[in-house]
């Protein structure tokens, strides 16, 4: 599967990335309770933040899965660990659907974490995904993530993760 990425747009794209982030599937967005205008707001701030971006995920020109990438240095992360010169954090959303695609979100993670690396500046990918989210945890594992340590974020207890450029290449054989 080939993909390509955009930047979100939040008063256009508001509308789909809300039936994708309230919908059962992603209660570990935790924005289950949000209205068009809140996704609208909460993306135009990502897009007017400098450490986080949005980006839209298409195939064939249509938006298939979401991905935000942010510096932990800056966001999420912040006293939580000690951030390294190259990390960068990642999230991913793939919406829900009445037609699953066999191996779709794996090729997801996949095209995401090789958009990351072309940055010849990333070293490392930092994930903290909610303890709880177990298929999540094996998607990361299969592309190279190695577990850390749990940590506490005021909304979750997460489990921090990392993936270098060399464990993922590993993982999936894609050059990083």
């Amino acid at each position: 599967m080939t993909f390509t990425f955009r930047p979100v747009d939040p008063p256009k794209d508001a509308g789909l990335l809300h039936s994708w982030v309230t919908h059962p599937k992603a209660a570990f967005w935790m924005m289950q309770d949000a209205t068009v205008r809140d996704v609208e707001r909460a993306y135009a701030g990502i897009a007017a933040d400098e450490h986080h971006h949005a980006l839209l995920g298409l195939r064939e020109g249509e938006p298939v899965f979401l991905m935000e990438k942010y510096d932990p240095a800056h966001r999420e992360l912040v006293g939580l660990y000690e951030p390294r010169p190259g990390d960068i954090g990642m999230h991913f959303l793939t919406p829900p659907t009445d037609r699953p695609v066999h191996g779709f979100t794996r090729a997801v993670i996949t095209a995401v974490m090789a958009h990351l690396f072309e940055d010849p500046e990333v070293r490392r990918v930092v994930v903290e995904p909610d303890v709880r989210n177990t298929a999540v945890h094996a998607l990361n594992a299969a592309v190279g993530f190695v577990p850390e340590r749990e940590i506490r974020k005021p909304e979750k207890t997460a489990l921090l993760s990392f993936c270098t450029r060399e464990r993922f290449a590993a993982a999936t054989g894609v050059a990083a």
